[in-house]
């Protein structure tokens, strides 16, 4: 099979912008994108790019899947290497310290920015970003719940609420680093999980005394 070396071409021209796009966004929010800034910062055409994406709004709905895409190789992916249970819950947010720790993006966080830039403003990126934190919310619940189904976690556990907590240690992790010491954010953030996962796991053994 052949493949078509324009498209190949295309594709990772496509890839190259978006993720500056991402990282753009993460620091100057979505409507900081323009067409014609990524052109320059790339050293590609304006026109070529519009090939792309005709609008803003395109561009924007396309940088949010690319970071959704992001988020799913360097945070998810590693993190579901661990035993399901309590070891993956840590293992998801140690990831996502990980990604903040290692200044993947300049802004630390794209969808903390996106989601305060967008929260009280209607329309299709604001629609598809709540459908994004949605998934991710049903994500982090799923964890929960397969480690009460495995006896790691009190049977009465209310997945939603400690799913909610987890996801707001890291909120907060990404917030506070960018004023605030970021070794001391992000160490206070490990811990926050650790001892919460501790406190409510019956086996100590799944899980540390303190961080790694």
């Amino acid at each position: 099979m052949t493949v078509d070396g324009r498209l190949a071409r295309g594709e990772r021209t496509r890839t190259a912008v978006l993720d500056a796009a991402v990282s753009l966004a993460s620091s100057a929010g979505l409507d900081g994108l323009s067409l014609s800034h990524l052109a320059d910062s790339l050293g590609v055409s304006k026109s070529g790019l519009f090939a792309h994406w005709r609008s803003k709004e395109a561009l924007q709905l396309a940088t949010i899947d690319r970071a959704v895409a992001q988020w799913q190789e360097l945070i998810i992916g590693p993190a579901l290497r661990a035993p399901r249970g309590v070891r993956r819950i840590r293992a998801l947010h140690e990831a996502r310290i990980d990604f903040y720790a290692t200044q993947v993006l300049p802004g630390g966080c794209f969808f903390a920015t996106t989601e305060f830039e967008f929260n009280a403003r209607p329309g299709a990126v604001r629609d598809r970003l709540v459908e994004v934190f949605a998934d991710w919310a049903g994500f982090l619940e799923l964890l929960v719940r397969q480690a009460v189904e495995l006896g790691e976690l009190p049977a009465g556990t209310d997945a939603a609420q400690l799913a909610y907590e987890i996801d707001s240690f890291g909120i907060a992790a990404a917030m506070r680093s960018r004023i605030l010491d970021p070794e001391t954010t992000y160490r206070h953030a490990r811990n926050a999980v650790l001892h919460r996962l501790r406190v409510l796991c019956p086996d100590p053994n799944l899980l540390p005394e303190g961080p790694s």
